[in-house]
């Protein structure tokens, strides 16, 4: 099991010099950040993927890694516009649990073979084969709760699956199910 620390020694002092060398009353941009467990690869991942505007090239590397097909191992580009949904929902949410991940990238050979052995659910062109869907859940909040907010944001489609217990976000057209 790899497991990657929230934050390294080394982040938490640069943060801590940065600010105390910033001259007062000029702010730092505020960074993004995503806690990850994937349910699957029992792998754990915490890091912060975006400073301001700017998305950090390590972090988004490491987090398509992370949420690589986890039935070939095939890893796939994400939208880091789902980052930012995810990002945007725990804010909304006011949760502080990592998201526990279900199914991300999919190899389209992968999403072929599940679509053909009726893996369930599975699309033609699924959104999970352009790394442009995630499905989780988040401990402590109702499903429910999390559908909602979501659906909230309207950056995308959103699925809801109560039986199977996890949420499908995507940066698709906005639409739900």
């Amino acid at each position: 099991m790899t497991r990657q620390p929230f934050f390294s020694r080394r982040q938490l002092l640069l943060q801590g010099l940065a600010a105390a060398v910033m001259p007062f009353g000029v702010r730092a941009a505020p960074v993004r950040d995503l806690n990850l467990a994937h349910l699957h690869t029992r792998e754990q991942i915490g890091l912060v993927y975006a400073q301001g505007e700017r998305y950090l090239p390590d972090a988004l590397d490491a987090l398509n890694h992370f949420l690589r097909d986890h039935y070939s191992g095939a890893v796939g580009a994400m939208d880091p516009g789902l980052y930012d949904q995810l990002h945007r929902i725990r804010g909304l949410l006011g949760a502080r649990a990592s998201y526990e991940v279900i199914s991300a990238y999919r190899a389209p050979d992968t999403n072929e073979r599940l679509r053909q052995t009726g893996g369930g659910g599975v699309a033609v062109r699924s959104l999970h084969t352009q790394g442009r869907a995630i499905d989780v859940r988040l401990p402590g909040v109702p499903l429910q709760e999390l559908r909602d907010a979501a659906l909230s944001l309207r950056a995308g489609g959103v699925g809801y699956y109560p039986k199977d217990g996890f949420v499908h976000i995507d940066t698709g057209r906005v639409r739900q199910w």
